[in-house]
């Protein structure tokens, strides 16, 4: 062994576990003449080359004792292929496999070697540097023809490893070689480029093929289609279809039309039409192939499956299943997990579970996607039990848990209530070293949604103690302190992450001033945007606008600007919501020449006035009374698409209000009621409106839609309402709304208790016993309101006693005062001996 040791010294880089493969290798292969040899190869080879290295290996255990153990690990990398290949093609492959000297590994067969053999020695190559190795051996042997399928093939090798400057090579030694790409050699590009994301390059080899008077054949078509499919140009790849089945792929029309397809194209168009949401075409598509007796494989009826579902036509999943029983198409395990799936996303559980019991009854075995599928729907719905029972059964099945799923199950735990198994299963996936970053991050999430911060902190920790902290995991945790309202800790973690050496990305800043905004923090807010500045993370005005916002809120505009105008300085360009921010800010303040030049600067910078900066500044017109602006604006806003909100409208109508312009308010405020936009402040505008101009009835007429719609519950309200049905003689009225705000719980303000004054006045009581229920009202307010409401209740009950006393029909609702003392009652002694006694 020690023999053997001493040239793995010259080895450059080589590590220890190489070191205790070679040992083991060489002890196993009782061979040490043979091992010496091929070590002194490895050492001689620089630089360090793992794949050689690797074959070199093989070479060792090739002989002795070693033979059974290559064996072995070569069924498992595919001897069984190449035995199927038959004649000399396996033991080539073997030898090729794990001898790297070309003409050692050939030399038995070197002589031999026919096409068909070179064509399955390029193509069972899955490395695509011995690939080339290969190609250029046989190249360099003259008595070897390379044809266009070994080219071909090599296309393919070199364009599934991206090695594109290896394409291009090849593509120009086929050209001077004369060897001619036939539609096999476009098709394999334009895949190749397709697949690698170079969609135009891809479609550059079409436009060549056509140059070159090639016209696609269906396998070149069916190429063709998914590149545009791909790049999410389903239009693009229904016309190439459709003008390739009429023989029209170039636009020249000189091929001949296609008859028919085959299974593969009518599916491949048919997912094609799918994932462009056409559905109609899809099925049209079904049905052409129906009946031109292609027959339907179990590819295309699950894409049809899966294109109907995702459509909502669960009828139409139904028979295409029962068609599928007719013709004998056997459904698969991907069949029954798209079923599970469409049925679990249209909420019928009980079918997603009967077709996980129809898939076992088949002799199929679910894969990971079965369980994963039904485990998300169980845990979304908070069904632990079966959520638990399928898990158990998926790990009996050796399978593991994706990170999703598990993820999905901490938070089905919380939403259960089930805090201590929440917490049981992210520890048991903590413990077992299996959880990324992200996964961490996503169960932090999820403890932080449900308000177990402590929780989410041991997760956190958990994650740290691993280290596994990333970026993404700082954004989580700063976002669920700023749930928790933690606003001093999220500013700390954000000051570790240099600490850890991880950077914060844009999300953090914007997370951190996000949340800091929120909490009417700006000023710390600001210094994170300033941070963010100073780093280049800043890309647009959307942090800034977020402090400006906050700023402009709590009425601090000399800071708003300030901020703004250093955004600017920035080069930093506003965008329309930041100077509608900065305008209401001005409306807000009352400041006419701030808003207006904020509208001059947003229209310089090319925007165009919009509903919303039109809606604040009659805001402000209104405000500072600039009646033809506000008019003017609003007429504006009204004839646009949007129209005006309902803000700016009620701003209209206490603006006319204000100015007893009773006909233009009517008009806005009917305007309102149409669009059923009218509020209980634009009624109590009107209702104020009309009160002020003496206009009782119309003013009653309001107060009764507004209790009908329930548009009765601020203050102000209450107190127009009773107002108005004391000034009509309403007294029963005035007094049912007044116990209606109290069981509303609404404080009445000192209008109301004038109002109800009035009432007892109406009713017998004494002035002097009023102003004394006041001031002990003002002195203790909640026994003060006590007295106020035993006193109208009293009210009440004497009043309904004196109208039955006069014998009254009416309804006493529709009574007033002068109808009372038109008929002469009894005199209401118990009010003045009520309010009198009250106070002592």
């Amino acid at each position: 062994m020690q023999t053997h040791l001493q040239y793995l010294g010259r080895i450059p880089h080589i590590d220890v576990v190489c070191l205790q493969t070679l040992s083991v290798f060489a002890k196993a292969a009782g061979n040490p003449k043979k091992s010496d040899r091929t070590y002194q190869k490895i050492s001689n080879r620089k630089p360090y080359d793992a794949r050689k290295l690797r074959r070199d290996v093989g070479t060792i255990v090739k002989s002795g004792s070693g033979q059974k153990k290559l064996e072995g690990e070569a069924k498992g990398k595919g001897l069984a292929r190449w035995m199927s290949y038959g004649g000399s093609l396996p033991s080539i492959l073997q030898a090729l496999d794990s001898i790297c000297d070309l003409d050692e590994a050939l030399k038995p067969w070197e002589e031999t070697l026919n096409n068909k053999e070179r064509t399955i020695i390029l193509k069972e190559q899955s490395d695509w540097e011995r690939a080339v190795e290969i190609f250029e051996w046989f190249k360099r042997k003259d008595c070897y023809e390379l044809n266009v399928i070994h080219y071909n093939i090599m296309l393919r090798i070199l364009g599934r490893a991206r090695r594109w400057d290896q394409v291009e090579r090849l593509w120009s030694e086929m050209k001077s070689r004369n060897v001619i790409p036939t539609n096999s050699t476009y098709g394999t590009l334009i895949d190749s480029y397709s697949k690698g994301g170079l969609k135009e390059k891809a479609l550059l080899w079409l436009e060549e093929m056509q140059n070159q008077g090639l016209q696609p054949d269906e396998v070149t078509m069916g190429i063709v289609v998914q590149t545009y499919k791909l790049a999410g140009e389903f239009e693009e790849a229904e016309r190439f279809f459709k003008n390739w089945m009429s023989g029209q792929s170039d636009g020249k029309g000189n091929t001949k039309a296609q008859t028919c397809c085959s299974s593969y194209t009518y599916n491949t168009m048919i997912d094609t039409y799918g994932k462009s949401g056409q559905l109609k075409e899809a099925s049209d598509t079904f049905v052409q192939m129906l009946r031109e007796g292609i027959a339907p494989t179990t590819v295309t009826f699950n894409t049809m499956i899966h294109i109907c579902g995702n459509h909502g036509c669960m009828d139409e999943v139904r028979s295409l299943m029962m068609k599928m029983e007719e013709l004998k198409c056997l459904p698969d395990t991907r069949t029954y997990n798209i079923l599970i799936s469409l049925y679990a996303k249209n909420d019928d559980i009980n079918a997603a579970v009967g077709y996980l019991s129809k898939m076992k009854a088949a002799r199929l075995q679910p894969d990971i996607v079965s369980y994963r599928t039904l485990i998300y729907a169980f845990s979304i719905r908070h069904m632990v039990s079966e959520a638990e029972a399928l898990t158990l059964e998926m790990e009996e099945q050796g399978l593991e848990m994706d990170e999703f799923t598990q993820s999905a199950l901490t938070r089905m735990y919380l939403g259960a209530g089930l805090v201590e198994q929440s917490w049981a299963w992210f520890e048991k996936f903590h413990k077992d070293g299996r959880m990324s970053s992200e996964c961490y991050s996503a169960n932090i999430d999820a403890f932080g949604e449900h308000g177990e911060l402590s929780l989410a902190e041991s997760a956190y920790q958990c994650c740290l103690d691993r280290q596994k902290l990333s970026v993404i995991v700082f954004n989580v945790m700063i976002k669920v302190y700023g749930i928790a309202k933690k606003y001093e800790k999220a500013c700390e973690l954000f000051d570790t992450m240099e600490d850890h050496r991880i950077n914060p990305d844009e999300y953090t800043y914007n997370s951190l001033i996000q949340i800091l905004s929120g909490a009417d923090l700006p000023d710390r807010a600001k210094f994170y945007v300033q941070k963010m500045q100073e780093v280049g993370l800043i890309e647009d005005c959307i942090p800034y606008s977020a402090v400006i916002s906050n700023f402009a809120k709590l009425g601090e505009l000399e800071k708003a600007v300030s901020l703004f105008k250093e955004m600017v300085g920035f080069a930093v360009q506003p965008d329309i919501v930041l100077y509608g921010v900065l305008i209401n800010a001005f409306a807000e303040a009352g400041s006419v020449r701030g808003a207006l030049s904020y509208v001059d600067a947003m229209k310089d910078a090319g925007f165009t006035v919009n509903a919303v900066i039109n809606n604040s500044l009659i805001k402000l017109y209104t405000k500072v009374g600039y009646l033809n602006e506000a008019r003017e604006t609003y007429e504006l806003v009204r004839s646009s698409a949007d129209g005006p909100d309902i803000y700016a409208s009620n701003c209209m109508i206490d603006l006319y209000c204000e100015r007893g312009m009773i006909k233009e308010a009517e008009e806005i405020f009917e305007d309102l009621k149409q669009r059923t936009d009218a509020n209980e402040f634009s009624f109590a505008m009107m209702l104020r409106m009309y009160k002020k101009a003496k206009k009782v009835s119309k003013a009653v007429k309001i107060a009764h839609e507004m209790k009908e719609l329930g548009l009765l519950s601020e203050p102000l309200s209450y107190s127009n309402a009773i107002e108005v049905f004391v000034m009509d003689g309403r007294l029963k009225e005035a007094a049912e709304t007044f116990f209606r705000m109290m069981d509303a719980g609404v404080q009445p303000n000192d209008a109301v208790f004038r109002s109800l004054g009035t009432v007892l006045i109406r009713c017998g009581a004494s002035k002097q016993a009023i102003d004394h229920m006041e001031l002990r009202r003002k002195e203790d307010a909640k026994s003060g309101l006590k007295t106020w409401a035993e006193t109208m209740s009293a009210i009440m009950r004497a009043y309904d006693d004196t109208l039955q006393s006069c014998g009254e029909t009416k309804n006493l609702s529709e009574l007033d005062a002068d109808d009372v003392t038109n008929r002469k009652p009894k005199p209401l002694t118990g009010v003045t001996n009520l309010t009198q006694s009250s106070y002592g």
